[in-house]
């Protein structure tokens, strides 16, 4: 987790957290253990607009609306937490391409919401909120308020996720008949629960006596059941609402309980929450045959203590570098899958920078490719997301090219920036066993030239030499770009580069020099990083890789029949680019590349 930093001056510098709407003590104990909490209730849209800046995160309820202009003015902002399960008052397409991880708790009011849903369906089908008004008006009208009993009726549930089956379970115990309709319920919890799945939604209105909806708010549920819907029900049957506001139209159902096309309805959410006075929803809160309750479905001390420990646990995890488990805007993946990929990760982001700095036009005379194949091979290939991968390919490949107040890449965005700066990648699995010692996976990045380009052109008509670039004859071949990695004792390694086969780890500052394999080049190198005062703290040398062609079998440089070597050096400190540039020429050396990782 994130330990407590102060600067020289004092001032606390741990990750900012604001939380605009009330969160319970529990879970806010959670955050201020390791970070700067700020809890400002009550704050104005445009108040918060002018502060969301100064924070890593925000955690909401379902007050605050957090729009594409928030977002955007939440420069610093990696995660939006929402105590609930409805993420519709955040912008997650804002979110998304700001790179912003949208999570929320979608386990911690499951049984909450399921028991509202219950006591409404029991308050309308005995008339409990008439009832109770009626002897509080200090009436006794009990033959003008007789209910039904529920037992052996049929309840309609309308999306049978993990709410849905509680509710399910739960009805099941009042002996009623469960049926319902969800294109993607599974069929083993269905049959555990007595629930029959019905083939249409029209079946699921003709036949209900009871009709509850357990679905998200999204665009093709809004407004879902409207007058057709509501018309193909029983005069008998009633509609209960415990999931969002706006799935059932409000004014089809004001209508439909007027006109007695339905017998009543248990509603806990509305369009507008509160309601405007005189709108369709404040009708429907006086209509005496709708039980309403403002928006109670997770309003339970438990509910609220579960959800506030969860997202906030989420929160910490994410700023500690964590994955979530609950991101709305990203692929969900398992933490143990995330403990095996981790190191992977890491490997990646720096092959992508590796890339990158030692491919660059001032190292090599060639300009970086855009198109990318990235092949996992050995146990690597079995996993069952390469997500978090990706991204680190994609952050490493931009990070010495970008500003690190823009980068902000991670498994939420990185398809989305790889697009925008024309970035191809394709992913592939090898599952032949990887054989080396010490590891069983590798992962291989290999940049293709755009056929397009000039070089391209030159390597297609079978002319492999670059007559312009620096030293006699230098090669610029369409192979050369290729780097592989291996994790090894939870440690990256680099096993291949370019033409040469190696083994050093990829880390600190190191300068790579390709040259004539002859005796003297260390001394050479090492005389002039000597004279800047630079010390050498590695070293490898690695030989041509064994699977070229035939000519670079035998490890010959273009032109003059000498074999050529990578020098590949760990330095105690950085290299100016006039030390750099002084060695290629100098007695064999051919290129020299400075990459800090």
């Amino acid at each position: 987790m994130p330990q407590p930093i102060v600067a020289a001056n004092g001032h606390d510098t741990r990750p900012k957290v604001l939380v605009p709407e009330k969160l319970s003590p529990d879970g806010l104990a959670l955050l201020q253990a390791s970070l700067e909490v700020h809890e400002r209730q009550g704050l104005s849209a445009d108040e918060l607009l002018t502060i969301v800046g100064d924070y890593d995160a925000i955690i909401v309820r379902s007050e605050t609306k957090c729009t594409a202009s928030l977002l955007k003015a939440g420069k610093k902002l990696r995660v939006v937490a929402r105590a609930g399960v409805g993420v519709d008052n955040v912008d997650l397409d804002a979110a998304t391409k700001l790179g912003i991880i949208v999570v929320n708790s979608p386990q911690g009011n499951i049984n909450a919401a399921a028991e509202h849903t219950i006591a409404l369906l029991m308050a309308v089908a005995r008339n409990i909120g008439a009832a109770s008004l009626s002897l509080k008006g200090g009436k006794w009208e009990r033959s003008k308020l007789v209910g039904i009993e529920v037992k052996g009726k049929t309840l309609g549930i309308l999306g049978l996720g993990k709410v849905g089956l509680t509710v399910a379970r739960a009805a099941g115990g009042l002996g009623m008949k469960l049926l319902a309709f969800d294109p993607y319920a599974n069929p083993a919890l269905a049959a555990a629960a007595n629930v029959e799945i019905v083939p249409t939604m029209d079946e699921l209105f003709e036949t209900a006596e009871f009709l509850t909806i357990h679905t998200p708010m999204i665009a093709s549920t809004k407004g879902l059941i409207g007058t057709a819907e509501l018309s193909k029900m029983k005069p008998t049957a009633r509609v209960l609402n415990v999931a969002r506001g706006g799935i059932v139209d409000e004014v089809a159902l004001l209508a439909a309980l007027e006109d007695g096309t339905i017998a009543g309805a248990g509603i806990d959410v509305w369009t507008s929450e509160p309601p405007k006075p005189g709108d369709t929803a404040s009708r429907l809160i006086d209509h005496p045959k709708v039980v309403a309750t403002p928006h109670l479905g997770a309003s339970t001390h438990e509910a609220q203590e579960n959800v506030s420990i969860d997202v906030c646990e989420q929160v910490l995890s994410i700023l500690s570098g964590q994955l979530p488990r609950s991101a709305v805007n990203a692929p969900i993946i398992l933490p143990e899958e995330y403990r095996t990929l981790r190191p992977f990760v890491v490997l990646l982001e720096k092959m992508g920078s590796l890339y990158t700095q030692h491919f660059s036009p001032s190292n090599t005379a060639q300009q970086l490719r855009t198109t990318f194949d990235l092949t996992y091979e050995g146990t690597l290939a079995s996993a069952n997301t390469t997500k978090p991968l990706f991204a680190a390919l994609v952050k490493g490949l931009l990070s010495p090219i970008s500003s690190s107040d823009s980068l902000n890449i991670n498994i939420v965005n990185a398809e989305l920036v790889a697009k925008e700066r024309g970035i191809l990648i394709n992913e592939s699995r090898s599952r032949d066993q990887v054989e080396q010692e010490g590891y069983s996976a590798s992962v291989t990045l290999k940049a293709r030239l755009d056929p397009r380009s000039p070089s391209a052109s030159r390597v297609l008509r079978g002319d492999p030499f670059d007559a312009n670039a620096s030293g006699a004859g230098r090669r610029k071949k369409i192979e050369d770009q290729v780097i592989t990695g291996f994790i090894s004792h939870n440690t990256p390694y680099i096993s291949r580069l370019g033409r040469f086969n190696t083994s050093f780890v990829p880390e600190g500052t190191m300068l790579l020099c390709r040259n004539y394999d002859e005796p003297g080049k260390i001394g050479i190198v090492g005389a002039k990083l000597g004279k800047s005062g630079v010390n050498i703290r590695s070293m490898t040398v690695a030989p041509i890789e064994t699977s070229a062609t035939p000519s670079e079998d035998a490890g010959m440089a273009a032109g003059d029949g000498q074999r050529e070597a990578l020098m590949i050096l760990g330095l105690d400190r950085a290299v100016s680019d006039d030390v750099r540039k002084s060695l290629i020429g100098e007695e064999g050396m051919l290129e020299a590349s400075v990459v800090v990782l």
